[in-house]
């Protein structure tokens, strides 16, 4: 806003020189106005602007979740917070026996293995451990694709091997416990269980590896904020990277009134918000950073097909509005009024249109816009 009312400031002195240029011989071209301020022409062209709001977000890590204990025993082994376990990796031990990480949406409910009723071997947990077992090489894909939601001897011998691995008897079967899926890598955020304390129950909390930022986005926005669109993140040193809208949500809630920090530009005190998630496209510029405050430059309108002129053309008019200097072919100066749209800040350009204003038709702005 205070950008704005300086140019409109800089618009308003430069009606003098506008009008000054009349008094002149008609040259249209770049040079001094009447006031001696050094003027030059810009085009008035159709294009899309848009328009982008700076909102708060907060940078962290994709995705919570609670990886639980399914096993009787005693927990020996567990991981340190800020550990990162991937696919086919250890978790925790239970009685010295590791509980290995693999992908996959379907929690593991049950014990997997070959020669049970076709019912108990077929399903989307036999189908991601199939999966699994391809991604880490221990099944080659031909072997199961024609039914990957089958355990068959190819997912068995898979099994083997994963067990060869992890040290322990291959027995080619998967006990209930024994594996915990998750969506993605686990990143230790907090530890539940302790050492020699039961394994039954919440071991630890985990996120992906992917960092996200949250923003709260005000209501009347949603739908001019979709998945796929372009937003800026300034980071907590200054610098400036890239990121898409991976989610908006559907449902507003209303921020608390000692909530802060997170929401848009009204702060604490906004109407109802819906929460957006954005993805960073270049994780190298974020390291290590979470729980970061950041903001994130996010377009909300775009208008598409319309006259546009350098915010510097608009000129404020003794009483009241706009105007443009526009300059003919034959180098003739007239005034065109002319009603403001949209304003889009990346550009410098600004929504406008009037009688007699027309795409490809030359306006003075200031010589150093």
């Amino acid at each position: 806003m205070i950008a704005f009312v300086a140019l409109v400031l800089v618009a308003a002195s430069a009606v003098v020189v506008a009008r000054g240029a009349f008094d002149g011989d008609g040259d249209g071209g770049s040079g001094p106005g009447g006031g001696g301020s050094a003027t030059s022409l810009a085009t008035v062209t159709r294009r899309s602007l848009s328009q982008t709001t700076q909102f708060n977000g907060t940078l962290g890590y994709a995705g919570s979740y609670t990886v639980l204990g399914r096993a009787p025993g005693t927990v020996t082994w567990l991981p340190d917070a800020g550990q990162v376990i991937g696919q086919g990796q250890v978790l925790f031990r239970v009685d010295g026996a590791p509980v290995a990480l693999l992908y996959g949406s379907t929690p593991a409910w049950r014990v997997l293995a070959e020669g049970a009723l076709a019912s108990d071997v077929t399903g989307a947990d036999v189908a991601q451990l199939n999966h699994d077992l391809v991604a880490l090489g221990y099944v080659h894909k031909a072997d199961v694709d024609s039914a990957w939601d089958e355990f068959s001897w190819a997912t068995k011998a898979g099994v083997d091997k994963l067990q060869d691995h992890l040290g322990v008897d291959q027995t080619g079967r998967l006990d209930f416990g024994a594996v915990v899926f998750l969506p993605t890598a686990a990143r230790v955020t907090a530890l539940q269980a302790v050492l020699s304390g039961p394994a039954s129950g919440p071991v630890l909390q985990a996120s992906s590896t992917a960092h996200t930022v949250s923003v709260a986005l005000e209501a009347d926005l949603q739908a001019e904020v979709k998945a796929g669109d372009r937003v800026m993140i300034t980071l907590p040193d200054g610098s400036i990277t890239p990121g898409i809208v991976t989610a908006v949500g559907r449902v507003a809630t209303v921020p608390s009134t000692n909530s802060g920090g997170s929401g848009g530009p009204g702060g604490a005190d906004s109407g109802p918000t819906v929460p957006v998630q954005v993805r960073p496209t270049d994780p190298g510029a974020i390291g290590s950073l979470d729980q970061a405050l950041v903001e994130v430059a996010i377009t909300d309108r775009t208008v598409r097909d319309v006259l546009a002129v350098k915010v510097s053309a608009l000129l404020a008019l003794a009483g009241g509005g706009y105007a443009v200097e526009v300059v003919d072919a034959d180098g003739t100066h007239h005034l065109v009024a002319v009603t403001s749209g949209l304003f889009d800040d990346a550009t410098g350009m600004v929504q406008v249109s009037g009688t007699g204003l027309a795409a490809g038709q030359r306006v003075v702005v200031p010589g150093d816009a």
